[in-house]
């Protein structure tokens, strides 16, 4: 019997998508669609029988998922269709701390939601409903980045402004990334041995940056807010700003607040200083070269990782583990030595030579007897393949 998961993430103009075999936890194939609903549509899958390229004749999620499907079965990647399909959801609110089984009133909550992730959450919603159409006989599960940071206490989640605003329109910090945070703080504390009780701090480092503070496997508060930008500096997101910025703007330059948006989410960040790129790796080869500004963005993107990660240390009993994963977090072992060399206050000793190959078996990058620092590689598409079938 099959016992395969697909994975969906649906984007306002793309859709990733993993298959996993849970009988192994292997994933047999990956793939991304690109340039949804524009006659440019084409999708990429990747397998460990190479690499297909194909046209998309029709680019709507309607066509392109059941194109996935189609091309998945006759290249003999799946024999029969999948046991369940797995969605990754930006944003589920006050209403979901935990995966779901979709229902009708699961995709109305989810719409409910749009207003906090106007980009993110119609496309969550036209790949379920796309999906349900198709195939309505396999369950759909959805898994929220939002839910794992539900467990914030209300000093933690609550902004300094009128209560009402939360009352009525649910204006608090919620958080991403929480299914990689997850994922990274349950698997350094299995293989540090850490037990029950311990407090991990998690840096998910790539273009999206974000940092929580773990406590016994809860987390207790993330750098993130309502929305992405806020917390750490990233690769086009400016991260905290002085909320009269958006005044001083419009004042001096005559920006509207949507120009305002768009210059703090998709021009600032390392982008934005550097003026070189987006990119750590061409930001870091950039400062090599001498080039200053280069050199000013990594200052400042070191500083507030730094800076971040100091407060949330503040919300531990104890600290056990500093976890770094992301695209950053994984292969940038200047930004992993920068940080623990320069946050002596935490009590972890960085051992270069582990450092240079991103760990030993475990992922280790420190010594001695104090916290320790680990590499992980986020699976968050596993996470949700694993959410699905304990679902079903």
């Amino acid at each position: 019997m099959s016992n395969n998961i697909l994975v969906i993430n649906s984007g306002s103009s793309s859709i990733k998508f993993s298959l996993f075999d849970m009988s192994s936890e292997a994933e047999r194939a990956s793939g991304l669609a690109e340039r949804l609903n524009t006659a440019e549509g084409e999708i990429t899958i990747k397998s460990a029988e190479g690499k297909l390229n194909l046209k998309l004749e029709k680019s709507d999620y309607r066509s392109t998922l059941e194109v996935i499907i189609n091309t998945l079965t006759e290249q003999g990647l799946m024999d029969t269709l999948p046991v369940a399909i797995g969605h990754r959801v930006v944003h589920g609110g006050e209403f979901f701390s935990d995966p779901v089984l979709v229902t009708a009133d699961v995709i109305e909550k989810i719409k409910q939601c749009i207003p906090l992730a106007p980009l993110h959450n119609p496309a969550a919603v036209a790949g379920i409903e796309a999906m349900e159409s198709l195939y309505p006989e396999i369950p759909q599960v959805t898994v929220f980045d939002t839910a794992f940071h539900q467990t914030l206490p209300p000093k933690a989640y609550l902004y300094g402004v009128p209560y009402e605003l939360y009352e009525e329109l649910g204006v608090r910090r919620y958080g991403m990334h929480g299914t990689s945070h997850q994922y990274v703080s349950s698997e350094a504390a299995k293989r540090l041995g850490l037990g029950e009780k311990h407090g991990i701090l998690t840096a998910h480092l790539g273009n999206g940056c974000s940092c929580s503070a773990v406590v016994n496997g809860k987390c207790v508060d993330t750098t993130m807010g309502m929305t992405p930008l806020e917390g750490l500096l990233m690769g086009t997101r400016s991260g905290d700003v002085d909320p009269g910025l958006h005044q001083f703007l419009h004042d001096q330059k005559g920006w509207s607040i949507e120009e305002i948006t768009n210059v703090l989410n998709k021009k600032s960040g390392l982008l934005g200083i550097s003026g070189v790129s987006n990119d750590m790796r061409s930001v870091e080869a950039a400062a090599e070269e001498g080039n200053e500004r280069a050199q000013l963005a990594l200052d400042v993107f070191h500083f507030r990782l730094a800076r971040q990660l100091g407060g949330l240390a503040a919300c531990l009993p104890q600290l056990d583990a500093l976890v770094f994963t992301g695209g950053i977090g994984e292969n940038s072992r200047s930004t992993r030595a920068l940080i623990i060399n320069t946050m002596k206050i935490l009590g972890i000793e960085l051992d270069e030579e582990l450092n240079k190959t991103n760990g030993n078996e475990l992922g280790v990058i420190s010594k001695g007897n104090g916290p320790k620092a680990i590499v992980v590689n986020t699976a968050e598409e596993l996470m949700i393949a694993r959410a699905a079938q304990a679902l079903i």
